[in-house]
């Protein structure tokens, strides 16, 4: 990781159990690069101004941002492309693999157990944990080896409950829609990056779901599907333009999120039962 930053990362003299690493808290710029697999899970926590970040491989694609509370989850031996506005400041843990198997067997989990990628993820609870492990790094006390290895443990737990194929197996069907805030937080990253194709897997990840219970939740509290709602919100952005604007039809279609004007205009008329065109002359006619 260190070969494709601006400045590497503050790694630690620290020994700990099966070469497991940490950093102090540290700052580096924008980053533009693939990343090649890693040998070592690595998660990390953010801190400060908020950035953009980007995580794409092959045709998925995640994006959010860096904010406080939130971790980013690089699984051993996953690659992909990030880019990362920057300044940011962060610390890391590098976990072997052997670390996460460890925490998995005192669990009691069987079979094989994989971690899920994240991208600055809600997780509060890893956050902090990350923090006090920073700290810890920066006063460098070996006295406190013993503290740093139980929080490790307990990283390696919450990872494991949250962040793992355990977790999606062992999720329960919710009994009852998103709350409000979850509904709020998922409308305005639609409307933020409509412009775009937006996945259910990063809509799921903003309220901290499986895809699967995200979207029968979604629709037991508004009614509609995530589909639905996002065209909904295309569409009443693309009136907005087309009575207050001047711009080209393809224009507006790459706006609110659509490769083509054909695709734009059938998805406009099946909702508007208009064309753009006659809803645009309609509207100045007003």
């Amino acid at each position: 990781m260190e070969q494709v930053l601006d400045t590497p990362p503050a790694l630690t003299e620290q020994t700990l159990k099966g070469g497991t690493r940490l950093t102090r808290r540290w700052s580096h710029g924008e980053l533009h690069a693939a990343l090649p697999p890693l040998d070592t899970h690595v998660v990390m926590t953010y801190y400060g101004t908020a950035q953009k970040a980007l995580w794409r491989q092959g045709k998925q694609r995640v994006e959010s941002r860096t904010r406080r509370g939130s971790i980013t989850l690089i699984p051993e031996g996953q690659d992909g492309r990030w880019d990362v506005d920057g300044p940011i400041e962060v610390s890391h843990v590098y976990l072997p693999g052997w670390r996460l198997e460890s925490a998995a067997e005192a669990m009691s989990l069987r079979g094989s157990i994989e971690l899920v990628g994240r991208n600055c993820f809600d997780d509060p609870t890893s956050a902090q944990i990350l923090e006090i492990l920073s700290k810890e790094a920066e006063t460098g006390d070996t006295s406190a080896t013993l503290f740093v290895e139980q929080a490790v443990d307990l990283l390696c737990t919450q990872l494991l409950r949250s962040h793992s194929s355990h977790a999606a197996m062992t999720a329960t069907t919710p009994r009852r829609g998103l709350a409000d805030w979850q509904i709020k937080r998922v409308n305005d990253y639609m409307v933020e990056f409509m412009d775009r194709e937006i996945g259910l897997d990063e809509l799921a990840g903003l309220v901290q779901l499986s895809r699967f219970h995200f979207c029968a939740s979604f629709k037991l509290a508004t009614g509609m599907t995530p589909h639905e709602w996002l065209t909904a919100i295309r569409m009443r952005r693309a009136c907005e333009l087309l009575s207050q604007t001047d711009w080209p039809i393809i224009n507006i279609a790459l706006e609110v999120g659509y490769a083509t004007p054909s695709a734009f205009s059938a998805s406009f008329r099946k909702t508007t039962n208009a064309t753009p065109s006659a809803y645009r002359r309609s509207s100045v006619a007003v």
